[in-house]
């Protein structure tokens, strides 16, 4: 089974993407039960979801979004129902595989995971498995050892099961060419966009709608409620610049890590390769070494003119154009029957003809470097800020409990005494808004996106009272790590903004809808008309050349409307309403079938894969919900901060 994922990583990865697929697709609302207090979290089956491992994955799901979104990251978004509704589907569908798995008796072995482990590039060094980055790519992921290998050991399990279901996926030749054939369809098409701005004029909006659509919204035309406040900050980078080392200590330091300044010896070669494979005929493989004998002859005479007629006669088109220059290079980085030869030179030495996988090397030494330690003038900077590092480190675990104590209970009136005490910056913030509230949501700076410390500056304690909020921890972000009290120095409430404040824009609003209506009615009248064949005053586009596959930035919705018009009678007409506002008429004028070469079609065929192998998926996820029923409590969505 093991070898069958490794044999088949196309059906694989189409499934191992559909692992990630909203369990919402299916309908989460009809698990969700509107039982009090006693009902369970999440129960799958028999088995368990408990709110710890929902605050794990949504934490994850919010980690991955601060990540794609970056600057426009919302803190009311990645703590939203739609976040968290995500989060809890990702993982009741791992839960439902995880029981297919157990069911199925499906077990990795703990050589089959470490043989995975070491056989992933990223964590080789020199082509040997580095524990190193190992632990280094562990501790990225902020787990252990054995959570990611559990982790691990979950997701290839996964991909055992999903090889039965992939093959179940496979499809027929002929129906993937017919839906390659209708995706690449030629279809002559010209339009006309009845754009909204040109029925501005028509449009004339009361006072009255205005009071009534202000009446009804009127949510929309708050001002959240506000605070600015002053904040400290304890973190290692802050304590970073008060540390100073010592030149005795770098001198210490560097003298007790030589071995990791170490440098084993590297070599820097030229080459001439004349190709030949591996498994060729004795007839040319005697050729392809007669001809390196003679390039041999010749650089042996004149080495001056190695890296000429190296450009002129190697085969190595990576090298030729370089002289044959490999660079420098250490141990077990080239194939051993090259290595041995090369490190057995001296420089300017030319070897014999040297045979290996890729053919016949005729190799000259250019350079040597001797194993040798970094000296220390080199490797001063990394040593400072090592030092640097462990010191502010050290500072910051000595330093944190006395710090939360004191903005939070010994001074917790103001900050001045912690910032005097730990010589901290006191800096004050913008006006920062209350979470979620806002017609639009933005995400504050940090450290105020983090969702606790937002929450915390509007409690009663930090508004009404003017007291600090306790010591927060950064928990991610650009700030992860750091401590923060923050203290309220000014505090607007929310209100809502009066009529003649928004009327203007209210104005705009409406009248840019009611546009959008009267181009759509036009350009459906026009289309009724045009469809009995009577005449229509409008302006054609040139017609273009389209197909299904390649819209060229064609809505979806007029996609599908000009591929329902059938070929019996042309031209023909359809129109679609479009995503920003308007109407767009389309006639097709001509229909051609697809040409289709056999690279496109591969591509289209793997794309009718993945749709069958959707589908397949979606009815085997019905049949475990079926084996496993799914309940929710009303409760696990709320949002507790």
């Amino acid at each position: 089974m093991f070898d069958s994922v490794r044999n088949n990583p196309r059906i694989t990865q189409v499934f191992l993407g559909l692992i990630t697929l909203p369990f919402a697709m299916w309908g989460l609302d009809s698990y969700v039960k509107q039982g009090g207090n006693n009902a369970s979290f999440v129960t799958v089956g028999k088995s368990n979801i408990s709110e710890q491992e929902f605050r794990q994955a949504l934490r994850e799901q919010q980690e991955r979004a601060r990540a794609e979104m970056g600057e426009r990251a919302d803190a009311a978004l990645l703590n939203s129902l739609p976040m968290r509704r995500a989060a809890l589907d990702s993982l009741v569908s791992r839960r439902l595989m995880s029981l297919a798995v157990d069911a199925a008796h499906i077990r990795i072995s703990d050589a089959d995971l470490a043989a995975y482990i070491a056989s992933i590039p990223q964590l080789q060094e020199d082509g040997k498995f580095s524990p190193e980055r190992y632990a280094l790519l562990v501790a990225n992921q902020r787990m252990s050892k054995e959570e990611f290998e559990s982790r691990l050991r979950q997701d290839m399990n996964l991909q055992q099961l999903l090889v039965p279901i992939g093959e179940a996926a496979m499809h027929s030749k002929t129906g993937a060419e017919l839906w390659a054939a209708a995706e690449l369809e030629q279809r002559e098409v010209a339009e006309v966009i009845l754009s909204p701005a040109a029925y501005l004029s028509k449009v004339k909006i009361g006072d009255e709608a205005v009071q009534k659509f202000y009446e009804a919204n009127s949510k929309k035309f708050e001002m959240p409620e506000q605070v600015r406040v002053e904040y400290l900050m304890l973190s290692r980078s802050e304590l970073l610049a008060q540390v100073t080392v010592t030149d005795e200590e770098i001198k210490a330091r560097f003298e007790s890590q030589q071995e990791k300044f170490r440098e084993a010896e590297t070599r820097r070669a030229s080459h001439i390769l004349i190709n030949v494979a591996k498994d060729a005929s004795d007839t040319d493989v005697k050729a392809a070494q007669a001809k390196a004998e003679a390039i041999l002859a010749k650089v042996s005479k004149k080495p001056g003119d190695f890296a000429a007629i190296a450009k002129a006669q190697s085969q190595d088109t990576g090298t030729a154009e370089k002289g044959g220059d490999l660079d420098w290079f250490g141990r077990n980085m080239m194939v051993k029957q090259f290595e041995d030869a090369a490190f057995g030179l001296k420089e300017n030495e030319i070897s014999a003809v040297v045979r290996s996988d890729f053919g016949f090397h005729i190799i000259m030494l250019t350079g040597i470097r001797a194993e040798h330690i970094k000296p220390l003038a080199e490797v001063k900077g990394q040593l400072v800020n090592e030092l640097k590092a462990e010191v502010a480190a050290k500072k910051f675990a000595e330093m944190s409990e006395a710090f939360g104590n004191m903005v939070y209970e010994e001074e917790p009136d103001s900050l001045k005494p912690a910032a005097d005490k730990w010589k901290l910056t006191l800096q004050q913030s913008a006006w920062l808004p209350k979470p979620g509230q806002g017609t639009v949501p933005t995400l504050p700076p940090p450290p105020f996106d983090f969702p606790r410390l937002a929450t915390a500056i509007f409690s009663a304690d930090a508004v009404d009272k003017k007291r600090n909020t306790e010591a927060i921890e950064i928990t991610s972000g650009p700030l992860k790590g750091a401590l923060v009290s923050a203290r309220v120095i000014e505090h607007k409430a929310a209100a809502l903004l009066p009529l003649e404040q928004v009327k203007a824009a209210i104005t705009r609003q409406l009248t840019a809808e009611e546009a959008v209506k009267l181009s759509v009615q036009d350009g459906q009248a026009m289309l009724q008309k045009l469809n009995k064949g009577d005449a229509v005053a409008v302006t054609w586009s040139a017609p273009k050349t389209m197909v299904r596959a390649v819209p060229a930035g064609m809505p979806p919705d007029a996609v599908r409307a000009v591929y329902k018009i059938g070929g019996f009678k042309l031209p023909g007409y359809t129109g679609a309403s479009l995503p920003q506002g308007g109407y767009a008429l389309y006639r097709v004028s001509a229909i051609k079938p697809a040409a289709i070469d056999d690279a496109r079609k591969a591509t289209l065929v793997q794309q009718y894969t993945r749709v069958v192998a959707e589908q397949e998926f979606g009815a085997w996820m019905d049949t475990m919900r079926l084996r496993y029923p799914v309940v929710i409590a009303k409760t696990a969505l709320e949002a507790k901060e």
